[in-house]
């Protein structure tokens, strides 16, 4: 049985279609060849300001390339990423932070004045990493993540410890039934769980070697998934992950403020086959919008919508697959951010 990483899986998908889009957000496209380089470069930097092997790099991000440009510089470094909610007030931070034992924060820049006072408790954080936002400059106390990920670094970027499947994925819970927990899951067991490189929908077995990776990309057509829930959660976060290690491209929606007329605007722009949501606080204004404006888009492209971590109703399923025939609908559940113990299907 082969065992697998993310960036091995990730990094064959680059070298196989440099030139196709692997990140989008608005008129941002990255193609997979820079989304790799910019992974390399950061892997680099973290290492060269003393983090090692297994160190925690929490992205303390919107949506947005950066946040999957962190987590894949993480898992080239063979160091554990962390997902931070950017609802947290400072004493929420201060204790995930902590708890984690973060040795690297990669924020927006917006977030500065949030982290400036908690800085002086967080020690063991040795880089802070500042992705631009318009209006906020980067703070004198921050690397610029811009030039991080324009500087020349090995490829493909490893570590002098490597990589192992053993490396985590750190994935912390929302704090609902208590102060957050970090669930640790093993690359390789987290690979496995969500699909092992294939997908059922698409008629794609799992993958059953490393050098297969590339090898298939051929075959069929990358797909194009809209996740427009927040990429700090798990729904969207290994929404994001599958669609990756089948070479396709993660798009997020360009404003951060969720609006369903956006929603399907960049579906139908974007041709997405897939859109990934949370539950009835997406759907119902999103079927709100198609029923007040029944013949505005054209969604004959879009193959399934699904949704994970919040319960949404049988009506209201029907009524999105009035306007998006094609579809079928993906509703998955778990245990808290353990995923991939069932899921329906409807059409």
């Amino acid at each position: 049985m082969s065992a697998w990483t993310f960036a091995d899986v990730w990094e064959a998908i680059a070298a196989r279609q440099p030139d196709k889009p692997a990140l989008i957000q608005g008129d941002r496209i990255v193609t997979w060849s820079e989304f790799d380089a910019h992974a390399d470069a950061l892997a680099a930097h973290l290492v060269a300001s003393g983090l090692t092997s297994d160190a925690k790099v929490a992205a303390y991000l919107y949506n947005g390339p950066e946040y999957l440009e962190t987590y894949y510089a993480a898992f080239k470094a063979g160091m554990a990423p962390i997902n931070t909610n950017y609802r947290y007030g400072g004493d929420e931070l201060t204790y995930l932070f902590d708890n984690a034992d973060a040795q690297a924060v990669v924020f927006h820049a917006g977030f500065a004045e949030t982290l400036e006072p908690l800085r002086v408790k967080l020690p063991q954080v040795k880089r802070w990493i500042s992705v631009a936002e318009p209006g906020h400059p980067t703070p004198v106390w921050a690397d610029d993540y811009d030039t991080v990920v324009a500087a020349q670094a090995p490829h493909p970027f490893k570590a002098p410890w490597g990589r192992t499947p053993d490396d985590l994925v750190l994935l912390y819970t929302g704090g609902t039934t208590g102060m957050p927990k970090g669930v640790m899951w093993r690359q390789d067991d987290l690979f496995n769980v969500i699909g092992a490189g294939g997908h059922a929908m698409m008629g794609l077995p799992p993958l059953e070697r490393p050098e297969d990776v590339g090898d298939r990309l051929s075959t069929y057509e990358q797909p194009t998934t809209l996740v427009c829930c927040p990429l700090m959660h798990g729904t969207g976060q290994f929404s994001a992950f599958i669609t990756l290690n089948i070479g396709g491209a993660v798009a997020s929606l360009p404003s951060r403020q969720f609006s369903a007329m956006e929603l399907w605007d960049e579906a139908v722009r974007l041709h997405a086959d897939n859109i990934v949501i949370v539950g009835l606080a997406f759907s119902t204004p999103m079927l709100e919008a198609l029923e007040a404006n029944p013949d505005r888009w054209d969604l004959s492209h879009v193959k399934a919508m699904s949704s994970s971590g919040s319960m949404w109703s049988q009506e209201n399923k029907r009524g999105l697959l009035s306007h998006a025939r094609n579809a079928m609908i993906m509703d998955s559940f778990g245990s808290s951010e353990a995923v991939g113990l069932g899921a329906s299907a409807s059409a």
